[in-house]
């Protein structure tokens, strides 16, 4: 049966990143377990020169970010193994399988190789990502759980291949961190206590409660013991279900809109929670042409009632913007549409722009690293055993000028505090462009839907006949 395992790799003990990389990678890529390399495939790297390229996006990460973390929480690459069941799989069809689980949980945004070893009896697959993304902004997040998403994950390939699964693995420890097994057992089973108690949480609050103490109150009445804990926080205990220990009423255990402060500034209106959007104005039903589609009569009532809603909204948000002329409202969905285009157009320029001077600083320090090694190469007079020993540097060299004038487009190179105070400024407009691009966003589609409600309620446009798009 297929079964899977999520490693991270760092450095060693007096073992520095580039040795810590190729060795992994070395022993994934041995000749005698791949059969002379014939099982090994890639996305986006080359088998031959993997370790070089993993490397150069790290450096290319730290230059365009200024980040660098301690040897010991620095992962440098992760490893997936998969093994599959004796006898139910060949190698090619292995390394196919292996290449989509890694594609699949990359979701393409990381380099990796995928290297398939037939030297023990069951075949198996050992997949190495870049901690790194392609773009060299930002580096693979591990998650809480992350090895029962990568099952499920291999588990639903096995399947949609029609191989085989362990589907009751036995518990693999008796310490408080919960099997595979035990998690797949529970997701079948009933609603969590959190999942509880996010609910009272928000039928509480649907109450709108005046005050911190009447919500708690209306906590106890849906059966929540509640329990003042040191520093000012809550927890809650659903009592007679059977929960033993409280809940901490915080973000990192319920999740977004959930910690005390989000639950204070609900109770005094000042803000929406997290994750609890009002209710969007949405486009009126085409009645006739769902019903025409093979819809029921329970779905004609729900529509006729639905739309019934919108057309209420619509009349609401038109008078409450003064905007009864029907001109107006045309005029400002307009209006709309265009800011949001050119809005959307810086947004795109500047982040090219960011695109560029973040390329030009990695390619400066690299080109900064090697270019003592090519001196030396100069010295040599271009000496083939020279070439032979620092060949990747003397790459990573010639990648990096390349580089710098397909960038640079024949203008001068700037200082790296220059492009440094350029890229500062470039991300913070790309914040304040941003803020307004989602609010342009919003603005449009709320303008965009209710002129084409207010069109269907004058009869403006004919029932089933698509909505002319804004621009």
């Amino acid at each position: 049966m297929a079964t899977t395992t999520l490693l991270q790799r760092h450095a060693g003990e007096g073992e520095t990143i580039a040795e810590a990389i190729r060795d992994c990678l070395d022993y994934g890529k041995d000749p005698e377990k791949t059969e002379s390399g014939k099982y090994i495939s890639a996305y986006e790297c080359d088998p031959a020169t993997v370790a070089d390229e993993f490397l150069l996006a790290k450096a290319s990460y730290a230059a365009m970010t200024g980040r660098e973390q301690k040897k010991e929480n620095n992962v440098l690459c992760y490893q997936i193994r998969q093994s599959f069941y004796p006898g139910e799989i060949t190698p090619k069809e292995a390394n196919r399988i292996g290449y989509e689980l890694a594609m699949r949980w990359t979701k393409g945004r990381h380099a990796f190789i995928v290297t398939t070893h037939t030297d023990k009896q069951h075949i198996h697959c050992h997949i190495y990502y870049n901690s790194t993304t392609l773009d060299c902004t930002r580096k693979f997040r591990n998650f809480w759980g992350s090895s029962f998403a990568l099952r499920r994950l291999s588990d639903r390939l096995c399947l949609e291949n029609g191989l085989s699964i362990v589907e009751n693995p036995k518990p693999r420890s008796k310490s408080k961190y919960r099997n595979y097994g035990e998690w797949q057992k529970d997701r079948k089973g009933p609603i969590s206590y959190q999942d509880r108690l996010r609910l009272a949480i928000d039928t509480a609050l649907a109450e709108r409660p005046a005050d911190l103490d009447e919500f708690l109150n209306l906590m106890k009445r849906a059966g929540y013991e509640v329990k003042t804990v040191r520093g000012g926080g809550i927890s809650f205990r659903l009592t007679g279900q059977g929960q033993e220990r409280f809940t901490r009423l915080r973000a990192s255990t319920l999740g977004d809109g959930y910690d005390l402060q989000d639950v204070l500034s609900a109770i005094e209106g000042k803000e929406k929670r997290p994750g609890r959007s009002e209710r969007k104005i949405s486009l009126a039903v085409d009645i006739q042409a769902k019903l025409a589609a093979g819809k029921g009569p329970g779905y004609e009532r729900w529509a006729k009632v639905f739309n019934i809603k919108q057309m209420a909204a619509a009349l609401a948000y038109i008078q409450d913007n003064n905007l009864t002329d029907y001109e107006q409202l045309a005029k400002k969905a307009t209006e709309a549409a265009d800011r949001f285009h050119v809005i959307s157009e810086q947004v795109k320029q500047t982040e090219q722009a960011m695109k560029t001077n973040a390329g030009l600083k990695a390619a400066t320090v690299q080109y900064a690293k090697t270019r003592p090694v090519f001196e030396q190469y100069k010295v040599t007079k271009y000496s083939r055993k020279f070439l032979a020993e620092h060949e990747a540097d003397l790459e990573l060299y010639r990648a990096a000028q390349a580089e710098m004038r397909s960038l640079l487009g024949g203008a001068k190179l700037p200082k790296m505090d220059v492009l440094k105070e350029e890229g500062r400024k470039l991300t913070a407009k790309k914040k304040q462009l941003y803020g307004e691009y989602q609010k342009a966003r919003r603005d449009m589609q709320e303008l965009v839907t209710i002129k084409a409600n207010i069109d269907t309620l004058m009869g403006y446009t004919e029932p089933g006949r698509k909505q002319e798009k804004e621009r």
